[in-house]
């Protein structure tokens, strides 16, 4: 049987010490101990999403999620929750395409007892049929409730528009007649077969020790205890590919005042050695009030209040993505411009002005991200999930300084070489939608 094995990955000018342990059955915890700090943040990362579902499972990894809220063999909801409480912390969850994580918030002094309930969560699930059956009719009002947000809802119609009727292009919380159709069995299989340590990750940040920290995870996680040595999980439902469905538009019509409008494009992988470089072209075209859409599409011709692109990175593929909220005769300008824009910097690159601009954006936006222990936490627990090491601040900062104009220009090129998807949710129908289609 293998021994845990402990490893020192960054240590900082300010004292700041980040270590891994890796168990014998795999499950990986990782540290960031922050002098003078008296708050501290654990996370467990489970390596899985809704995109590693089958049609069959749509929903189910946003479903457990809730599930593993109602109770362990040795707590109920109630216990969960009021246990966290009761020190001032707070506890949530989030499921996203391709990892689920579980999180709390606490004083220094009570980390013991944060660690305890997030592991004894995430490892000793009931998955009671009663819990089963009521959580289902709470997760069809959520379905509701996200349908009723145009400016959510686009985002989800993009992503099916792009990549089709596949893992990535299903929205995360599955559709009303998957939820219904979810059976407990099929629930618990899920977990089972995900909530390995092999495909997780514990990470905490704060004013804590890795050494007691290690000791309460493998204390916390009774659940996990039979499991023998593990191998890292395949991906089958994780295929490289470029999406066939991009270039096509969708159009759906909703009586609101507003038309939610965004214009798509393949991204990259998350291990691209560009994405920095594409994140200062996010920076420089879409995020803040000197990018060049906002500028141009609000600034000089106010045809929008809300105007931003952004960038989604998964395993093997991306989204790059403009979104605009405007009257429905404006979208035609909207998008028109939009591609103009991108499609400049493709051509001709941007101003050394702009690139130091863009450059700073990022580095400032990233360090003042990292300025609470959740934050931290969140960084060095996704880093070790998606790239299985955490880079010191340091080394990532000098990644985005080294982008130059030429490097955004490339990225830019192959952005916009390939055909654009369109989402639109608004009042638009009839002539006036096919018009819009046929425009892209």
């Amino acid at each position: 049987m293998r021994r845990a094995t402990t490893l020192t990955l960054t240590e900082s000018g300010d004292g700041a010490v980040v270590r891994r342990t890796t168990l014998p059955n795999g499950l990986r915890v990782i540290t960031e101990h922050i002098p003078g700090v008296r708050s501290a943040a654990v996370g467990a990362w489970i390596g899985v999403g809704s995109r590693d579902e089958t049609t069959r499972q749509r929903g189910a990894a946003h479903f457990l999620e809730h599930l593993l809220f109602k109770g362990t063999h040795r707590r109920s909801a109630w216990d969960l929750s009021s246990a966290i409480d009761a020190v001032g912390g707070e506890m949530n969850a989030f499921t996203s395409k391709e990892y689920t994580c579980f999180y709390a918030r606490v004083l220094d002094r009570d980390i013991a007892l944060a660690i305890d309930v997030v592991g004894d969560l995430v490892s000793d699930g009931l998955l009671a049929s009663a819990d089963i059956d009521s959580e289902r009719a709470v997760i069809l009002e959520e379905i509701a409730m996200t349908e009723d947000d145009a400016a959510d809802g686009v985002h989800d119609l993009a992503m099916s528009t792009h990549f089709g009727d596949t893992p990535l292009g299903r929205p995360i919380l599955g559709t009303i007649d998957s939820i219904q159709s979810l059976s407990a069995r099929g629930i618990r299989s899920f977990y089972r077969g995900r909530y390995v340590p092999s495909n997780m990750v514990i990470a905490v940040a704060g004013n804590v020790q890795h050494g007691e920290v290690v000791a309460l995870v493998r204390k916390s996680l009774i659940g996990l205890a039979d499991y023998p040595d593990a191998q890292p999980l395949a991906w089958p439902l994780r295929t490289a590919r470029r999406s066939p469905f991009a270039g096509t538009s969708a159009v759906v019509h909703r009586q609101i005042e507003q038309a939610n409008v965004l214009l798509g494009y393949t991204g990259i992988p998350r291990h691209d050695s560009r994405r920095y470089a594409l994140a200062v072209l996010n920076a420089i075209t879409g995020g803040g009030m000197s990018s060049r859409l906002f500028q141009a599409i609000r600034e000089q011709r106010g045809l929008a209040y809300s105007v931003y692109s952004f960038s989604a990175n998964f395993l093997d593929t991306g989204l790059v993505g403009v979104y605009a909220g405007c009257q429905p005769a404006k979208v035609h300008d909207v998008v028109a411009i939009s591609r103009d824009v991108l499609a400049d910097v493709a051509a001709n690159g941007v101003s050394d002005e702009e690139l130091e601009r863009g450059r700073g954006q990022v580095v400032g936006s990233l360090v003042l991200s990292q300025e609470d222990t959740g934050s931290r936490m969140s960084r060095i627990g996704r880093s070790e999930l998606h790239f299985g090491d955490v880079p010191s601040m340091s080394q990532v900062l000098a990644h985005i300084d080294a982008v130059d104009s030429a490097e955004v220009k490339s990225v830019a090129a192959q952005i916009v070489s390939g055909p654009p998807t369109l989402a639109v949710i608004g009042p638009i129908k009839g002539r006036a939608a096919q018009r819009l289609k046929a425009a892209v």
